[in-house]
């Protein structure tokens, strides 16, 4: 099947399909070249065109390619070494797990090196393998640098802000600051003029300051609870300035590591699955066993598939999004179109490309993904052609 015959067809019939709405029970999702023709709750015989495929997928799930925002790396390799070699390697590897759209997130770096990386990842993002790029740092809190190295942290100044999204050539879709540092604010502003989502995160900022950003500019939580003050009930701090402001998606690492099930269910309550956009984090052991693997400047190791520095700090992750599907519905008790929401609907919302994917609507993008009763990933697809087929 190619993009260039538009009658040519493939047929998805008799799964579960997940939709804007809920689920279609025993539903049918045809698709004609990159593009979802139709997708309805009926699944009677019968397809017109050329050169039909008809897969028979009874007792399967159909949900839209998933959608992460944050992610480091993965498949042993990191978005950070600035090649496109590792680049792709990355990308490959977060796709075979569902991931058809996603951002290139740094690790803080000098503002040379950081400049060359952007350069280099912007060239995929303008070949369309990333959606765009994420800088993590390096305008974030000291006291809450988590796995990045203090010594290259830096307050944003704004020459500094406007040369990274310089070198990223219209390709930056987000930067994580931490709003109390010097220019915080302002960064915040910038961001928002030049198109880029601030996000908020590694930060020691007050309940105030948050608020204060927020009216800035800022659109995003950075892994909400991670890297930042935890709730309290005199001093809330950005907690909980980000769960009640509906303008604010938060960032959620669901792997069982990163927060706790009882904090993992307050805020999808507080902010609901159109609010929460759960995300990765992964470095390059993602898709990899257990070992060494650069974060960065860093050297992080990997035991029993938990990332953390020689002190112990959190390391990013080795998740993948299916398995943080998985886990939500299977251990968090989610029900599944609320999960599919936060890995793909509401994610590409943020980044404004919802019109195209993150869910399962005629006209779309052929984004989709394909798991077993158990929900397994057993098939992919990436604007109509498989890269896992079922």
């Amino acid at each position: 099947m190619t993009a260039t015959d538009a009658r040519a067809r493939t047929v998805l019939a008799g799964a579960h399909v997940v939709r804007p709405g809920g689920v279609d029970e025993g539903g049918r999702v045809t698709v004609e070249g990159s593009r979802i023709a139709t997708a309805t709750a009926d699944n009677r015989d019968g397809v017109a065109g050329h050169a039909t495929e008809i897969h028979d997928l009874t007792g399967h799930w159909i949900v839209p390619g998933f959608v992460d925002i944050h992610v480091h790396g993965g498949g042993g390799a990191s978005f950070s070494a600035g090649t496109a070699e590792e680049a792709l390697t990355a990308i490959d590897t977060h796709r075979r797990h569902g991931t058809t759209t996603m951002l290139a997130s740094t690790v803080t770096g000098t503002l040379d090196d950081l400049a060359r990386q952007a350069g280099a990842l912007s060239e995929l993002v303008e070949q369309g393998d990333l959606a765009g790029l994420h800088f993590e740092g390096p305008f974030i809190s000291p006291g809450r640098c988590g796995a990045h190295d203090p010594d290259l942290l830096r307050a944003p100044e704004p020459d500094a802000v406007r040369r990274l999204l310089d070198a990223a050539r219209g390709t930056a879709r987000m930067m994580t600051v931490a709003p109390e540092l010097p220019g915080g604010i302002e960064a915040v502003r910038l961001l928002a003029e030049r198109g880029a989502i601030a996000a908020i995160g590694h930060t020691d900022a007050t309940y105030e300051t948050t608020r204060a950003a927020i009216e800035a500019g800022a659109r995003a939580a950075t892994h909400l609870f991670n890297a930042m003050p935890p709730l309290g009930h005199r001093a809330p701090g950005p907690v909980a300035a980000l769960l009640e402001d509906e303008r604010i998606t938060v960032e959620l690492v669901n792997d069982g590591t990163h927060l706790h099930p009882s904090v993992l269910r307050l805020a999808l309550r507080a902010a609901g699955p159109d609010r929460v956009a759960f995300i990765t984090d992964a470095m390059g052991a993602a898709g990899m066993g257990d070992g060494s693997y650069p974060l960065g400047p860093l050297r992080v190791e990997v035991r029993d598939g938990v990332a953390r520095l020689p002190d112990g700090t959190i390391a990013g992750s080795t998740l993948t999004l299916d398995h943080a599907l998985r886990r939500a519905v299977t251990v968090d008790g989610r029900p599944v179109d609320h999960a599919v929401r936060a890995l793909s609907t509401t994610p590409a919302r943020l980044l404004g490309i919802a019109d195209r994917t993150g869910s399962i609507e005629e006209g779309k993008d052929a984004d989709l993904v394909v798991l077993d009763a158990d929900f397994t990933v057993v098939g992919v697809m990436r604007r109509g052609e498989w890269l896992v087929k079922p």
